[in-house]
């Protein structure tokens, strides 16, 4: 089997309410979802999602390649755009083009990934988070109760410029989930808002009033005297590393001891969490993957021996994407379907961009699936 293509296309979810955190609010409550499809000379399809801009670019490292050595193409693709580094459109676009190539070949071993990477239990422990900056008081409460009634027993709530306004959300939440737990698990996120000279101190405020799991991304996600400040100034856990891609940003805050909990972006792909949760075993800390559209990094989680917990954003998936799993019991219960059991329903998916403007489907395949294969042209 040989990699001969891709498409790319867009669709979107809609939230049903604002979502966003102290950076910023996408009021409409509906973001795009890249997908990326990626072709072989045999008619699997590989599915991939997240922002691929750089797709052309990164494209021909993979053409004509077996998509079985996932590993190898990954470090392909690495060394194809070397000089340009690992951040940003182009690690996103190789995250995107790695998801694909694992569902890929799940889908050749007629299997879902999760079995694929050596998992033996198809349940991820997840725990609620909304994106909830822009909800009132009232409408946060009402928010987790449908988590509560699903079995989660923590949850995070989005906060940063006004302590008493968080304590007062974080408490609100935690009384909802203690229905099911009588110390629910409570994150903290101000998404890099505060500076070195102020997070311990504001954080210690917080944990006056409420206990919590973690706190995440207290400091700019560089930093690594300022996590270490907050991981030896308070109780709870410092949970950082999504907005991070190579290893070599990770090590400096392992090292350290500044991090208690690693996370990763999971638009950064199934190796790149596979590659940082490897580097956290031998360090003795755990994992935890944000959340994304439709969950795919939750079949890797289930397979890592340190994965503490999932962030799961919502109860429903995207525009023209069915998924294999269920949102049930205080987590994610992935399915039997081969690869990420996502499946791309292209027409509803035009119909949706054709109406509300959202974008069509580009690149070098624009044409019907079923219009024979064609080879995309060589990078410019």
């Amino acid at each position: 089997m040989r990699i001969t293509g891709y498409r790319s296309l867009a669709t979107v979810h809609e939230w049903g309410r604002p979502v966003g955190d102290v950076n910023g609010v996408v009021t409409a409550g509906v973001t795009e979802v890249p997908v990326l499809l990626v072709e072989t000379d045999e008619g699997l399809t590989g599915v991939g999602l997240g922002d691929h801009a750089d797709v052309e670019r990164v494209f021909p490292a993979l053409e004509g390649q077996d998509p079985r050595a996932v590993a190898w193409l990954y470090d392909r693709m690495l060394a194809h755009v070397f000089k340009s580094g690992h951040g940003g459109h182009v690690f996103g676009t190789i995250g995107a083009l790695d998801m694909a190539l694992w569902d890929l070949k799940a889908k050749i071993a007629q299997e879902p990934l999760w079995r694929t990477l050596g998992a033996a239990d198809r349940f991820v422990p997840g725990y609620a988070s909304g994106l909830d900056y822009a909800l009132t008081d009232d409408e946060l409460v009402a928010f987790h109760e449908r988590w509560a009634r699903r079995g989660f027993t923590g949850a995070k709530v989005k906060g940063g410029l006004d302590v008493d306004r968080d304590v007062r959300r974080l408490a609100a939440v935690r009384d909802v989930f203690r229905v099911n737990s009588d110390r629910p698990a409570l994150m903290y996120d101000v998404n890099e808002s505060w500076g070195r000279h102020q997070a311990v101190r504001l954080a210690r405020q917080v944990e006056e009033r409420v206990e919590l799991t973690w706190i995440e991304e207290p400091v700019r996600r560089w930093d690594v005297a300022g996590h270490r400040a907050v991981a030896t100034g308070i109780r709870a856990a410092v949970a950082t590393g999504e907005n991070l891609t190579g290893l070599e940003h990770f090590r400096p805050l392992l090292a350290a001891d500044a991090v208690g909990v690693v996370q990763t972006g999971a638009v950064w792909g199934i190796t790149h969490f596979l590659r940082v949760s490897t580097l956290a075993l031998g360090h003795g800390v755990p994992v935890s993957p944000v959340g994304y559209n439709a969950n795919p990094v939750a079949h890797a989680a289930a397979a890592v021996p340190n994965h503490l917990v999932t962030e799961v954003q919502d109860l429903s998936f995207p525009v023209g994407l069915r998924v294999d799993q269920e949102i049930a019991d205080g987590g994610i219960v992935l399915g039997d379907a081969p690869g990420l059991g996502i499946e791309v329903d292209e027409d509803r998916i035009v119909a949706r961009a054709a109406s509300g403007g959202w974008s069509l489907p580009s690149g070098p395949h624009v044409r019907p699936a079923d219009a024979g294969l064609r080879l995309a042209p060589q990078a410019r």
